[in-house]
């Protein structure tokens, strides 16, 4: 590769290829068999050659911890007038033991004693992919046909327990997540139960796939999407904004998100029951610390696109879903405290709706959806369409997340940028409630 680099070797190899062009006859003959000569070698010598037969000119493989080379190969690489492919091999963690030793673990740690390599956990609530860890183990026990697919984020995702319990019913595909849905499109037609578990960020990139694969051959597939909505520290790329909205385009598919740790256990539960493929969304981080043990010994079948009401109220209503439904009742205790009654619902299903309950608190008073994803396609969108078919468009407003990409930030400084806190939902509502009468 540097000899191939070098400005020296192209040089010479132009000028002759220039002056053999020149000669009568015999030039262009003779650059081509200098050619299949030199190829030949190369394939020979190197079987890596094989990409310069696509028409990619490739050079390496190259240490990509070594910048001062690094700089001088993509120098010389932007010189050359081809496709050019530069592999480079680079060790994850490099420079530091426990990360080199454990990448995974340490592919988005937060804090970490860098003495020991020890990450620094807050005490509190078990993580959402915890308490969905836990359950798929639980659960396995009593379904011999459930599988786990994870695409290279199997502690990222919770399963780590499972794949360590179930190593023949756990299959990491690698950084592929369309071939991940596919695989487990051909898992559920041998007559396996499958359950996916993947970022909700790179769910994204296999829409195709659930059309394809998974919906129009009417295959059931249990999709775990974790990190929905706002991820914090994760980045602005890792952000699951759009989830609810492209899953409820594709027909026969259920699409739950549960408000704590118990109902995962249960929506969970529901979903390998039912019928139908499942999509469960659920946040990033610690849960609420909801008891949720009791539900692994005895979970509760959740009936399809039925919500649940919290709180009653006479004067507004919130309709909320996953991590927006405790934010909700403690935005109606605030709300209490001014003398305004806001009831509370938590809608568990985002497809399909519970068009009886909504009606229903539509015509009881001004309702508000709260949802941690974007408007467009989304639960608040669905709501208002409902609510326009009855002519109660007037009556619903909603909080989504923000027609733009979201920035990096902690998830509560996120969610109160978006509105999706506490107060901020109460002063949606006054203000909702406003307009209202003032109309």
């Amino acid at each position: 590769t540097a000899l191939r680099m070098a400005p020296v070797y192209r040089s010479a190899k132009a000028r002759l290829e220039k002056v053999l062009d020149k000669m009568p006859s015999l030039g262009p003959v003779a650059v081509r068999m200098l050619r299949r000569l030199k190829g030949g070698i190369k394939h020979f010598l190197f079987p890596e050659a094989w990409f310069e037969s696509l028409g990619f000119s490739y050079y390496g493989p190259i240490d990509g911890h070594d910048i001062e080379a690094m700089q001088r190969v993509f120098e010389d690489a932007k010189a050359l007038k081809d496709p050019v492919i530069v592999h480079v091999v680079t060790k994850k963690g490099k420079g530091y033991e426990p990360a080199e030793n454990d990448p995974e673990k340490y592919h988005g740690p937060g804090p970490f004693d860098p003495a020991t390599g020890e990450i620094l956990r807050k005490s509190g609530p078990p993580a959402w992919n915890k308490v969905f860890g836990e359950a798929m183990c639980t659960f396995a026990k009593a379904h011999p046909e459930l599988v786990a697919i994870t695409a290279a984020m199997s502690d990222g995702t919770g399963l780590g327990e499972f794949r360590e319990i179930y190593p023949d019913r756990f299959f990491d595909v690698g950084i592929a997540e369309s071939h991940a849905v596919t695989y487990a499109a051909g898992l559920a037609q041998g007559g396996l139960l499958p359950v996916v578990a993947i970022y909700s960020t790179f769910l994204q990139r296999s829409y195709d796939q659930i059309i394809q694969d998974v919906a129009q051959q009417n295959l059931k597939v249990v999709f775990a999407i974790d990190r929905a909505g706002l991820v914090g520290e994760d980045g602005e790329t890792h952000h699951g904004e759009f989830d609810l909205s492209y899953l409820r385009t594709v027909p026969g598919m259920v699409v739950m998100a549960p408000k704590d740790e118990k109902e995962l256990v249960n929506m969970l539960y529901t979903a390998l029951k039912v019928p139908e493929s499942c999509a469960i969304r659920y946040p990033r981080g610690a849960a609420y610390g909801t008891p949720y043990r009791d539900a692994l010994l005895n979970p509760e079948f959740l009936e399809t696109g039925k919500g649940e009401v919290l709180l009653r109220g006479s004067d507004a209503n919130i309709l909320a879903v996953g991590s927006t439904v405790y934010p909700a009742l403690e935005a109606s205790e605030i709300l209490s405290r001014s003398g305004i009654s806001c009831g509370v619902v938590n809608a568990r299903f985002v497809k399909p709706l519970d068009r009886d309950l909504i009606v229903e608190l539509l015509e009881a008073a001004p309702l508000l959806v709260v949802e941690e994803n974007v408007a467009a396609g989304g639960l608040g969108e669905a709501v208002k369409s409902l609510a326009a078919g009855i002519g109660h468009h007037r009556r619903v407003a909603a909080i989504s997340l923000p027609d733009a990409f979201v920035r990096h930030g902690s998830q509560s400084e996120l969610r109160k940028l978006s509105g999706l806190d506490a107060e901020s939902i109460a002063e949606e509502v006054r203000h909702f409630l406003k307009e209202a009468y003032d109309g």
